[in-house]
């Protein structure tokens, strides 16, 4: 390695049962193909995550169009193409790689003995009941407990949201996830609501990795800086 070189810098790694999740920040570059960079970058970007050890090869990939809805892709192989549109997706297939991209809204990942999935959880998706269509066909394609792993998202600090849509929020979720920011104008704790989610799921385990994309300079994040790239949340079954 020559003076210069760096080695690229390690990706948030997790364990949700038997599935294997990695969690991309900026450092990664923008993996999201609709936020206007150019096509050639992206894909140069998501190929350097696919050559990363441990990784399957981006043949084994799975992407979709996520549009902020409670669509669930169950995906049988890799592609298919054009991307599917839904805002969660689950395999019983092993050795393929499920991801979803994000930029400040939640991915979480669910995984059984033999399936696992990955969802795009915004406010509206959240709404919507994209975790409970989730969860619900994981269960349709896999057996055995189901555990979950929230990865990097917007946090109540920094998240301040209109008061007449949390007061909707909180008679659907319960008023644990009416919070405040830091200057105190009130926020949502999507965090808190997911786990409202998982527990009427009867979800067994539940882990977060407790990072704010609107905190960290590590991650993008639309809230923060407006039009900005993507990073991703993958998950394998292997």
């Amino acid at each position: 390695m020559s003076p210069r070189a760096r080695a690229a810098p390690p990706l948030l790694e997790a364990r949700v049962g038997v599935a294997r999740v990695w969690c991309t920040g900026r450092a990664h570059g923008n993996v999201g193909d609709h936020v206007g960079d150019a096509p050639a970058v992206v894909a140069r970007n998501r190929a350097a995550l696919a050559a990363r050890p441990g990784m399957p090869e981006m043949r084994e990939w799975v992407w979709i169009r996520q549009v902020h809805g409670a669509g669930v892709h169950v995906a049988a192989g890799p592609g298919p193409e054009p991307a599917p549109v839904a805002d969660a997706m689950v395999t019983a297939v092993r050795g393929l790689a499920l991801a979803v991209v994000t930029a400040d809204c939640a991915p979480l990942v669910v995984a059984c003995d033999d399936a696992v999935g990955v969802v795009h959880a915004g406010y509206r998706g959240l709404a919507a009941g994209v975790i409970e269509a989730a969860i619900a066909s994981l269960r349709d394609i896999g057996t055995g407990e189901v555990r979950a792993f929230l990865g990097p998202c917007i946090r109540a600090p920094r998240y301040e949201f209109g008061p007449d849509d949390l007061a909707r929020l909180a008679a659907q979720f319960g008023r644990g996830v009416e919070s405040r920011t830091r200057d105190g104008s009130p926020a949502l704790d999507i965090p808190a609501a997911i786990r409202v989610v998982l527990e009427r799921s009867g979800v067994a385990e539940f882990d977060d990795c407790g990072v704010c994309t609107a905190g960290s300079d590590g991650y993008f994040s639309y809230r923060r800086d407006g039009d900005t790239g993507r990073q991703a949340t993958i998950v394998v079954l292997p």
